[in-house]
């Protein structure tokens, strides 16, 4: 066991006078603990004001992502043993603080809904519409199927703090690849053309933060390039 020092970016934006700060909390860091127990015993011991959010406490939920040591991180899954003897912890960047460390998701999920992330059946039929093990297409998409919309991604593409809101972002594009390399569903065309712009695919300046950060290990800056070879091969009448 050690001593390390915790450094929160503390902000109310209820509070207008007051600009944000960093206050400090000294933290008996056990084996195996996390950032995200460090700020229980911080709200336990020190200040119950303290705001952040969580849920699962096992890397599943995406609800507990925070800045650590300037890098997005699932606060539940960041051992502080790794971290050194002071780690600091702040908002995720783009998107709005509600208090402390929670922060306003509306803007990575309207980015979300921009690009119809629901499948559409292409045929109505009772029964399922079976991927046979043999053909090889599930594969095509699996490797992203584990996204637990945590935003991380988002708040670390250098697009979208050049651009703001106006670029769909990396999540959302890896979720529009999905469905539209799913045969299965009807509204590829659709969904293509929305990703296609300067605002989607072709927007993506392939700075790869998008993989460094993200804790299921997708690589959203691969499959936006997937999409953009979709795009070329329907502009050139070939199949995509």
């Amino acid at each position: 066991m050690f001593q390390a020092t915790i450094r929160i970016r503390r902000y109310n934006p209820e509070q207008e006078e007051q600009a944000p700060y960093y206050d400090q909390f000294m933290v008996d860091v056990k084996k195996n603990m996390t950032v995200l127990d460090a700020l229980f015993v911080i709200v336990e011991e020190h200040d119950p004001t303290l705001s952040f959010r969580c849920a699962c406490r096992l890397g599943m939920c995406g609800t507990c992502g925070m800045m650590i040591n300037g890098r997005g991180r699932l606060a539940c899954r960041t051992k502080i043993e790794h971290l050194g003897t002071e780690t600091v912890v702040a908002p995720l960047r783009h998107m709005p603080v509600i208090k402390d460390l929670a922060v306003d998701m509306d803007p990575f999920f309207k980015s979300w809904q921009k690009i119809m992330p629901y499948f559409v059946p292409k045929e109505e039929r009772n029964d399922f519409a079976i991927i046979l093990p043999s053909s090889g297409r599930r594969e095509i998409i699996d490797e992203n199927q584990d996204c637990i919309t945590c935003g991380l991604c988002y708040q670390s593409c250098d697009v979208i703090t050049m651009r703001g809101e106006d670029y769909i972002g990396p999540a959302a594009l890896s979720r529009a690849y999905n469905l539209i390399a799913d045969e299965r569903d009807g509204a590829r065309e659709e969904r293509l053309n929305l990703v296609s712009g300067d605002d989607g695919a072709f927007g993506c300046h392939v700075f790869g933060g998008c993989v460094e950060v993200c804790p299921k290990g997708i690589k959203p800056m691969v499959t936006i390039q997937k999409l953009k070879e979709k795009q070329i091969r329907r502009f050139l009448g070939l199949k995509w």
